[in-house]
């Protein structure tokens, strides 16, 4: 049984396609609904537009039920396509790995030139 957690990012197949949102099945224990609202930030009109049965897609955990084996998923802030060959999962945490390590590779950097001009 995975250890699914809130925000993570899992593979998914898609099992079935109602009006109100999409069937994603994780694995034999858990399978998880998208709602319509959380297709696309823009109005949806028909899921089909976005997703079809079978296909194998990326999904956003937004709520976990252990007891039932269910989970809310989200496909509308991420590239939840999974045939992108050679793409980079887009992180909802955006800049702020850039912005968290930026002073220290600077200052990492200054260091090396420092030492390697005074070789």
């Amino acid at each position: 049984m995975a250890d699914y957690k809130t925000g993570s990012i899992v593979k998914g197949q898609v099992t079935g396609i109602e009006k109100y949102g999409a069937f994603v099945n994780l694995d034999n224990n858990y399978t998880g609904l998208i709602h319509i609202s959380e297709v696309s930030n823009a109005f949806v009109k028909d899921i089909h537009d976005f997703l079809s049965i079978g296909e194998i897609i990326y999904c956003q955990i937004l709520e976990v039920n252990e007891e039932e084996g269910k989970l809310k998923l989200s496909i509308k802030n991420i590239n939840y396509k999974s045939n992108s060959k050679n793409k980079v999962m887009e992180s909802r945490l955006g800049f702020l790995p850039l912005k968290n390590n930026l002073d220290k590779w600077i200052a990492d950097k200054i260091s090396e030139i420092e030492k390697n001009s005074s070789n």
